[in-house]
């Protein structure tokens, strides 16, 4: 009731109401948009982790056409008459770091907005390739590689105050012959 009566009044009590309202709308903003940069570096870093890995899966074709060509999709090799599994994993952070424009320092691969802030930085990059065994079974077990990256965005919502948004994405691609 007291808030109708603020809204009735004329001698300009209402400025503090608006000042609150104004404020707690600015930071809900700042919040959302916050978020929506959060999502954006993210999904960036996703795209560019998969299409690193897709390149390295593509230096992998050699050693799949072969076995393709005898009905079996995997990193397999014909050496004196018998198959032996052949995988390449690359060099997915070189790749990133081309792609990214990132520079590493101290075990992180880092992308720079000035020279003492970072934008986000990336570390712990596993890859592991799941071959497809020789003569599978079923088309269920494909040639793909896995990738998992930990990636540290610091936030500028909180002023330093807050802890930065880590993540620990998985990349899944895979080996599909088009024939």
């Amino acid at each position: 009731m007291k808030i109708k009566n603020k809204f009735c009044e004329k001698k300009g009590g209402m400025y503090i109401l608006t000042a609150v309202i104004l404020l707690v709308s600015l930071t809900l903003m700042a919040g959302i948009f916050e978020y929506f940069r959060l999502q954006i570096i993210t999904k960036g870093v996703r795209d560019a982790v998969q299409s690193a890995v897709i390149t390295i899966s593509t230096e992998n074709y050699e050693n799949v056409y072969s076995p393709t060509r005898e009905g079996y999709a995997g990193g397999y090799k014909k050496n004196e008459g018998r198959w032996k599994e052949e995988i390449d994993k690359g060099n997915v952070y070189e790749e990133l770091d081309t792609l990214l424009g990132l520079k590493e320092e101290g075990g992180y691969h880092i992308k720079r907005i000035k020279s003492n802030v970072y934008e986000y930085r990336l570390s712990n990059l596993d890859i592991n390739v799941i071959n497809s065994p020789l003569a599978p079974s079923s088309k269920s077990n494909q040639f793909k590689a896995e990738s998992f990256i930990t990636i540290e965005v610091p936030l500028s919502f909180g002023w330093e105050h807050l802890e930065p948004l880590k993540i620990r994405l998985k990349v899944v691609s895979e080996y599909m012959a088009k024939f």
